[in-house]
């Protein structure tokens, strides 16, 4: 966010901040949940890449589209091994993986 806006909008009575103070998330729960939404993203992408519909990726994996749709979404409930292990599944490399994650 631009200084003048931020400023703008703090003359205005608002407070502005990160959605880690929002929460009162550790620095560790917000590392944490960034690798999971540059997975989530990274998984998308390379769905797309590879030209694969929600439901044709979720058969490959052996599960079901709303999940996918889930695990795009970074959905709380998708763990970091299910991303990690669908994106191999797609073709990612580990290397690949890292640097998805060193992104975040």
């Amino acid at each position: 966010m631009k200084k003048s806006k931020k400023k703008k909008l703090e003359k205005k009575g608002w407070k502005v901040g990160t959605a880690a103070e929002l929460l009162g998330l550790t620095p560790e729960e917000a590392d944490y949940v960034e690798m999971k939404l540059a997975l989530s993203r990274a998984l998308r992408e390379q769905r797309l890449k590879s030209k694969l519909t929600q439901v044709q990726l979720a058969k490959q994996l052996k599960s079901s589209q709303s999940r996918i749709a889930k695990m795009e979404s970074g959905d709380p409930s998708v763990s970091i091994d299910l991303l990690v292990r669908s994106l191999l599944a797609l073709g990612a490399t580990p290397k690949s993986v890292a640097k998805y994650i060193q992104s975040a």
